[in-house]
C-alpha cells in the first residue's frame, strides 16, 4: 500500500522563459526546500514585461477553467498540502482558482492557502482594475496566509498606508488570519521589512535596502515563507528565515551584476540562510489601551 504524501504544493502564476519571476521563483524555491509542485501557468511570457517588449501569450478563459476543472476532479488532490497564487492573466482566472481552493481544502482540511496578490507597487495597479478587484472579493477571503506589498495592501483597502501601525490596522481589516505585508515602513536607517501580522503576533524584520532590485522577490518570499510554514517552524523563525533567504539571494545576485535573481547559484541560500536580520516585536493593534469613549 502507498503511503499518501501531503505535502505537494500547487503554485498558480505567471511563468517566464528567461528570468526567476512568477512561477520560475515559486517552483524552484519549493522544490529545493523538498515540496513536489503542480506548476499551473497564468501566462506565459519570453521575460518579464518591465525587460522590454515581451509577447503575452494567453490561455482563452473556456481553456483555463478546463484545466482547473481537471485539477478539481484529480485523484491526486488529497497529496495537496498548499496551493499559492500570484499573477493573473485575466479576471475570470481568479474564480476558477477559487473553485479548485474550495475543492483542496475538501480533499484535505488542513491544507494552507497562500494569496500573493500581484497587482502593483509604488506606481499603481500593473493589472487591469477588474483582475485586482477579483483577487481582492474572490480569493482574499479564502486566504490563511496573504502576502501583499504596501502598495497592494493600499490599494485593496482604499487608504494611504504610511505608518506600520496604519498597515497592521488594514491587515486586519482584510482578514486573513496571517497577513505578511512586504514594504513596510522600515524602523532602521536605510533599511527594508516585512511586516508579519496574525492573532498572536506583530513582526517586523527589517534587513538593509538595495536599490533597483531584479524582480520576483515577492514571488519568491512567498514561496520560501510557506515553504517554513509547512516544515512546522513558529511564524516568527518563519519570517526571520525566509526574510533573510531573499536577502541573501538579491545581495549575491547584486554583487554578480546579475538582471534577474540567481536562484540556481544560490539554492544554499533558501535552505540555510546566514544573513543577519534584525528583528522586532511590535504593539499588536489588539494589545493597544482603548481611547476612553
Amino acid at each position: 500500500m502507498h503511503e499518501i504524501l501531503q505535502n505537494a504544493v500547487i503554485v498558480i502564476s505567471s511563468h517566464v522563459v528567461r528570468g526567476s519571476v512568477g512561477n520560475r521563483a515559486a517552483v524552484f524555491a519549493l522544490e529545493t526546500m523538498g515540496h513536489p509542485v503542480w506548476a499551473m501557468p497564468t501566462i506565459v511570457m519570453p521575460w518579464h514585461p518591465g525587460k522590454g517588449p515581451s509577447t503575452r501569450l494567453r490561455f482563452s478563459d473556456a481553456d483555463f477553467e478546463s484545466a482547473i476543472d481537471d485539477l478539481v476532479d484529480a485523484p491526486w488532490l488529497g497529496e495537496v498540502s498548499a496551493i499559492l497564487t500570484g499573477y493573473f492573466g485575466s479576471p475570470a482566472q481568479p474564480a476558477a482558482v477559487a473553485r479548485l481552493i474550495k475543492a483542496a481544502k475538501i480533499a484535505n482540511p488542513n491544507l494552507i492557502y497562500v494569496c500573493d496578490p500581484v497587482m502593483g507597487d509604488l506606481g499603481g495597479l500593473y493589472v487591469p482594475q477588474e483582475t485586482a478587484t477579483a483577487i481582492r472579493d474572490q480569493l482574499i477571503p479564502l486566504a490563511d496566509i496573504a502576502t501583499p506589498n504596501r502598495y497592494e495592501l493600499q490599494w485593496m483597502v482604499g487608504s494611504t498606508l504610511d505608518s506600520n501601525q496604519a498597515i497592521m490596522e488594514a491587515a486586519l481589516s482584510l482578514g486573513p488570519p496571517r497577513m505578511l505585508v512586504t514594504s513596510a515602513v522600515p524602523m532602521m536607517t536605510g533599511g527594508t521589512g516585512n511586516l508579519l501580522l496574525s492573532g498572536r503576533n506583530a513582526i517586523l524584520a527589517e534587513h538593509r535596502l538595495i536599490d533597483d532590485p531584479p524582480n520576483g522577490l515577492g514571488d519568491l518570499l512567498a514561496a520560501v515563507f510557506l515553504a517554513r510554514i509547512l516544515e512546522g517552524l513558529d511564524e516568527e523563525r518563519a519570517l526571520q528565515l525566509a526574510t533573510a533567504s531573499v536577502f541573501e539571494v538579491l545581495a549575491r545576485t547584486t554583487k554578480r551584476g546579475g538582471d534577474e535573481l540567481t536562484l540556481e547559484s544560490d539554492s544554499g541560500s533558501l535552505s540555510t540562510p546566514m544573513a543577519m536580520v534584525q528583528m522586532r516585536r511590535l504593539m499588536h493593534p489588539a494589545q493597544r489601551p482603548r481611547k476612553p469613549g
